[in-house]
């Protein structure tokens, strides 16, 4: 058993080790795709957009501060200015919020289909075990983690310093203008930045993915033990599937033997084989195999049938070709039917009924 536990786990995981894990919410998946993607897209949709966004902005605050002092400090007042400009100024802001989620919720299918558990959220006493939880923070694992992360926020933070610098000339040469060209000069850069650093943090969140895919499938990794053991669970042991088709075979055997005495004629070969033959006129449209073997069950099948009195009859050809074109319950085929119809009428004659 210890050899057993301490196979390494060289094998591919079978789909039953997939679904398994895929139950339990064990998936690979990157959390940093996400917001890489929905930073991208967020920062493109708003240059684009931004220009529509700030309009309705300023207008709104034109109309307020304009139109303040006429207004009548009432609820009904309040709630119509509320109505007519706040909330186009959301509804400009809602469809680039949806896209945004659905978005986010696309990558989350892209990466581990549709999938619902709640197994995760299940309270486990192990969660609760702090030397446990001290040997998670300063494991190998937790090491590499730290290494990865810092190594991320320093790329990150030096794209994010260069673009900002870069773009330093431009922000000087802004002192003379207005306040609206200030900000929208402003907004630009740092949409500018923020796509910039976007497009680096997308980089990491796929060579992140691919880590992630690379670690769960070692992480569900077998050995050739535990293939064997879940084949067992699986398909059963393979000596109780062998003695499940032998007590079956027995079965078979014994219910065979059975319809021996029922039998009109045993054809032998004369040593090696033995068929019976049953034919009823009235209710088969063919002579039927009822029994059939070799060499110690065929010796068995012709001592039955001389017990219940059955004729045993020699035809070395005929009892080849029925034993090997023949199964158990099967009707004799056509191309055998004159050599079957000349033993049933041999018997017929033995025992005196008319043919």
């Amino acid at each position: 058993m210890a050899d057993e536990q301490f196979q390494e786990r060289t094998e591919q995981a079978t789909p039953r080790r997939r679904q398994k894990a895929r139950e339990e919410g064990k998936v690979a998946r990157s959390v940093e795709l996400n917001s890489a993607v929905i930073l991208c897209l967020g920062a493109v949709t708003l240059y684009f957009m931004g220009p529509l966004l700030v309009s309705q902005l300023k207008d709104y605050m034109v109309f307020t501060f304009s139109e303040a002092p006429k207004m009548n400090p009432s609820f009904d007042t309040l709630v119509s200015l509320f109505s007519s400009r706040v909330l186009t100024f959301f509804f400009l802001l809602g469809p680039i919020l949806l896209i945004l989620s659905l978005v986010a919720y696309g990558i989350n299918v892209m990466q581990v289909g549709f999938m619902f558990t709640g197994k995760p959220l299940e309270p486990k006493l192990d969660k609760l075990n702090i030397a446990n939880g001290i040997k998670k923070m300063f494991s190998a694992r937790s090491l590499m983690e730290l290494i990865r992360d810092t190594l991320k926020l320093l790329v990150i933070g030096f794209v994010g310093y260069k673009a900002i610098t870069s773009q330093l000339d431009s922000f000087f040469l802004l002192s003379d203008n207005s306040v609206a060209v200030f900000a929208g000069a402003m907004g630009k850069m740092a949409l500018k930045t923020s796509l910039q650093i976007g497009i680096v943090m997308l980089v990491i969140a796929l060579l992140d993915y691919a880590y992630q895919k690379y670690d769960f499938e070692k992480s569900i990794k077998m050995s050739r033990q535990e293939i064997q053991d879940e084949y067992k669970d699986t398909e059963g042991s393979p000596q109780i599937k062998a003695r499940v088709r032998q007590i079956q075979r027995e079965i078979s055997r014994k219910r065979m033997m059975q319809e021996i005495p029922k039998a009109d004629v045993v054809v032998t070969n004369p040593t090696h084989l033995a068929v019976a033959l049953k034919y009823r006129p009235d209710e088969m449209e063919a002579p039927m195999v009822v029994a059939k073997g070799e060499r110690l069950i065929a010796e068995k099948i012709k001592q039955i049938a001389r017990d219940a009195g059955v004729p045993v009859v020699e035809n070395q050809p005929l009892a080849r070709a029925l034993f090997s074109m023949c199964e158990i319950g099967s009707y004799v085929p056509a191309k055998l039917f004159r050599a079957v119809a000349e033993v049933l009428a041999y018997v017929y004659r033995l025992k005196g009924v008319g043919v």
